[in-house]
């Protein structure tokens, strides 16, 4: 069985560490980020399966992120990470084609359902 790659990008050292050991523990190749930028480059070179970005993040936001994915991939998953819910960014990012959002106090069970769902 081949894993499926994901990348995690999130500036909180520490919340990217529980979803990667989470992601890793149920079968998932992760490969991390912890800006936009730093994410284009793995996206570019790490080719993963599905993205797990942040929505709010210093130097390159996460919908400055995921507008600039959609200019070279429209079809990798793509999914948002917040801890607020702000109607404006939320309108922003379906319009840019999220595959889903991630609530940083949510199940992470529920969140890995949701990926295997898409694989």
């Amino acid at each position: 069985m081949v894993k499926k790659k994901i990348l995690v990008v999130d500036d909180e050292p520490d919340y990217l560490e529980l979803i990667k050991a989470r992601l890793e523990a149920n079968y998932y190749e992760v490969i991390t980020a912890s800006n936009g930028k730093e994410a284009l480059e793995k996206i570019k070179n790490d080719k993963p399966d599905a993205v797990f970005l942040d929505i709010l993040m210093p130097q390159f936001d996460g919908l400055e992120t995921l507008e600039e994915i959609r200019k070279q991939n429209k079809n990798l998953p793509v999914f948002i990470i917040t801890a607020f819910s702000n109607e404006e960014r939320i309108k922003l990012a379906k319009k840019l084609g999220v595959s889903d959002f991630i609530v940083k106090t949510s199940d992470l069970g529920e969140v890995i359902g949701n990926i295997a769902s898409i694989f």
